[in-house]
């Protein structure tokens, strides 16, 4: 088996290992230092001699090498004399690994990786490394940070994680639903950057959403009874359709009434729909509010066919269950499109009254285009203009910079 082969090993069954090796070894840091050591050892060995179950292997080396480690602190002779008989007892080297633990294990893993006491941007890291099976150099390209960056918040995340003691099990059923809008909310950030990254010369970086969209069907597979879940799989999903219409050959943006619905995703509009059915049967929650807009937008033959009366109502009901600046922002577009563009503006206005979303491009952008279909060029071209400075993406400050010259 050569380095590709090896390499999908690790993308397909490393959550699994590692889990499975915390429980085994309670520390999590160790399990995934140690899964590491192991794949580094099958990219050696394999291409000898490959064995008949790849995971097997890499997690009967792992626990010898966690088992090492764990021998070589003085301090643990205990705790290694009995994980040294049950390595003796445990499955030869081509067993499958635990079946009967392995869900609630991958479950628990994600739990840990998005624990509290981590920071934002060391959960995204850690959750992408460990349950993701992405390397430190991919999440780097990904959020456009330096590779020792990435690797110094995995570092920090797993010392945190160790420091405070964090047992590998599952929370409570009460403490699971409340953290369980953290492990979400991980998921959501690394979409969202996926689907429109905030900084760079591409509006799309597809691999780190699907690799969010991997991690949600994953969740929802694991907590099928978690309507919010389903929710926020059901975002990505219809999201995610409408990828291959939302740039041309060169990467250029195409905004959403220009775009061929013909290259949407159908496959992934049907998936998205069968997981808002779902989340719909207990209520929708936030997520699942996003979702039925986005669903509102697929079922669309075209942005005048839309059901913009619909997605008004969806955003008021947002609003209400997770009241954000950003949902009033997309709310006063949606008034825009069903009501006129001076009622949008209305909206957009009293946030810039309010001091609600200082320094983002988005407010300049909507107050621009809503100036610009009332007739108002000279302010709606300023209002881009802006809207072009504060814009952190060389892809979207392109667009912004036409439509401001269009109106010249």
């Amino acid at each position: 088996m050569d380095a590709a082969g090896v390499e999908a090993v690790w993308r397909i069954e490393s959550a699994r290992i590692v889990a499975a090796l915390t429980r085994f070894t309670g520390d999590f840091g160790l399990a995934e230092d140690a899964t590491q050591e192991a794949v580094a050892e099958a990219l050696v060995s394999w291409p000898l001699a490959s064995p008949a179950n790849p995971a097997g292997w890499v997690m009967a080396t792992a626990r010898r090498r966690a088992v090492d480690a764990i021998r070589r602190r003085a301090t643990l002779q205990d705790r290694y004399a009995v994980l040294a008989a049950d390595l003796a007892a445990g499955p030869p080297v081509d067993e499958a690994v635990d079946p009967d633990r392995i869900d609630d294990d991958v479950l628990a893993l994600m739990f840990i990786s998005c624990h509290p006491v981590l920071s934002p941007e060391v959960r995204v890291a850690l959750t992408l490394r460990v349950v993701g099976g992405l390397s430190s150099e991919e999440i780097a390209r990904a959020f456009l940070v330096p590779v020792p960056t990435v690797q110094a918040r995995i570092t920090r995340g797993k010392k945190t994680i160790a420091a405070a003691g964090v047992p590998f099990e599952l929370p409570a059923a009460g403490e699971r639903r409340e953290r369980l809008g953290g492990v979400l909310s991980v998921l959501y950030v690394i979409f969202a950057e996926g689907s429109t990254a905030t900084s760079g010369d591409r509006l799309l970086r597809p691999e780190v959403a699907y690799e969010a969209v991997r991690l949600a069907r994953t969740l929802a597979a694991l907590q099928p009874d978690e309507p919010e879940v389903h929710g926020l799989l059901a975002l990505f999903e219809l999201t995610a359709a409408r990828f291959p219409a939302r740039t041309g050959p060169d990467g250029s943006p195409i905004l959403l009434e220009d775009q061929d619905r013909r290259r949407w995703d159908v496959a992934a509009i049907r998936r998205g729909l069968a997981a808002l059915a779902t989340a719909s049967t207990r209520g929708l929650g936030p997520y699942g509010l996003q979702a039925a807009i986005a669903a509102a937008h697929a079922s669309a033959p075209s942005v005048e066919a839309t059901d913009w009366e619909r997605i008004v109502v969806l955003y008021e009901a947002l609003g209400r269950v997770a009241p954000s600046p950003v949902v009033e922002l997309n709310r006063a577009v949606a008034v825009a499109m069903a009501s006129g563009p001076a009622h949008g503006l209305a909206i957009v206005d009293e946030l810039i009254a309010a001091d609600r979303l200082p320094g983002s491009h988005l407010v300049p952008t909507v107050r621009g285009e809503l100036l610009a279909r009332l007739g108002r060029r000279p302010e709606a071209r300023a209002e881009l203009e802006l809207a072009a400075r504060l814009c952190a993406n060389g892809r979207e400050r392109s667009v912004l910079l036409r439509k401001a010259a269009a109106l010249s």
